[in-house]
């Protein structure tokens, strides 16, 4: 049966009365002293995997520098970890913290949509191709130790719902139940996944899932901002990782998105992710008037907090994002006018 539409109802984590549909979010459960489960990002970690990272300041980005006006711009950059911004149609701001390939958590699934889209393009506002969920995305929806978004087997899905199922809450039976769908099985969409990364020149990036679960997938911010800005060319992802709720059809339950910042200061996407060994990540594109113009604005920040609880990591991703977005729409108007 067709997808039902999404309704801008409040966030609950209760099926509707009569449903029959149980599942569970994000469940924290004591499987032994030494795990840490990620909150509401998409993954669940063993704790472990190293604390803090940071190292000296880059100048930008590899292969691109830094854009000229950034040299009078006085950004609140992260202390730790690492971040990396740019100007659509002015260039970098520049890039901070040592780009050593760190965990991602669930900033994984941009690069999962990316590849979906690429293989399965949409218009705008278009549902896209059907799926029909498989009895395993439906068996993952009840999971305790990881973060998913409830599918019914047997159901068809629209392309678009799945994708904002994964993005939004980040499910990730979803994100497996795409690359299934697209590749026949994981492995071969994350060959794919790879493959995209190379030809984007992510060089210092190796996916090994397409959820963010697995520690030993790792990337830069530099290469994530590479990322994002390719992604957010095409107007159906722009539209997916700018909605701000979305409900599971047939489950009656309404999901809003986990990036807070959403709607703030110009934000309209992208992707957060956090667990304990990566500690709190932020992907974000905000708009911007420059000289007369709408720039678009993205930036990458990473491994916020690394070795603390989710929680604490995922909000220091999004304070350390907050301030770089609120020194960029004070500054860079003035910036662009001295240049």
């Amino acid at each position: 049966m067709p997808a039902a539409p999404a309704a801008p109802a409040a966030p609950t984590v209760t099926p509707s009365a009569g449903s029959g549909v149980r599942f569970r979010r994000s469940v924290l459960v004591p499987l032994t002293a030494a795990v840490v489960l990620a909150a509401g990002t998409g993954g669940w970690y063993a704790f472990g995997g190293g604390g803090p990272t940071t190292g000296p300041a880059a100048a930008g980005s590899p292969g691109e520098e830094v854009a000229p006006l950034a040299r009078s711009m006085h950004l609140p950059w992260p202390r730790e970890g690492q971040a990396s911004v740019a100007v659509e149609g002015i260039g970098s701001l520049g890039t901070r913290g040592e780009q050593k390939p760190v965990p991602i958590a669930s900033v994984t699934k941009v690069m999962t949509a990316y590849v979906i889209l690429k293989d399965h393009p949409m218009r705008a506002g278009a549902p896209g191709a059907t799926v029909v969920a498989d009895q395993r995305a439906a068996d993952e929806s009840y999971s305790s130790v990881e973060t998913t978004a409830p599918v019914l087997a047997g159901w068809e899905y629209t392309q678009r719902r799945l994708l904002e199922l994964m993005m939004v809450p980040s499910g990730n039976n979803v994100a497996r139940l795409l690359a299934r769908w697209d590749a026949g099985d994981e492995k071969a969409f994350v060959a794919k996944m790879n493959r995209a990364a190379a030809g984007l020149g992510m060089r210092a990036t190796t996916y090994t899932g397409v959820s963010g679960m697995e520690t030993s997938t790792r990337s830069t911010a530099a290469d994530q901002l590479k990322l994002a800005r390719a992604a957010m060319k095409d107007p159906a992802f722009r539209q997916i990782v700018a909605t701000g709720s979305v409900t599971a059809p047939g489950a009656g339950v309404t999901f809003r998105n986990t990036n807070k910042l959403l709607g703030h200061d110009g934000v309209i996407g992208l992707k957060t992710g956090s667990s304990t060994p990566a500690g709190g990540n932020l992907v974000w594109a905000t708009r911007q008037k420059v000289a007369g113009a709408d720039r678009l604005v993205i930036g990458v920040v990473l491994h916020q907090r690394a070795g603390t609880s989710p929680a604490e990591g995922s909000a220091a991703a999004h304070e350390a994002s907050r301030a770089l977005i609120t020194a960029i729409r004070a500054e860079l108007p003035a910036a662009a006018n001295r240049a």
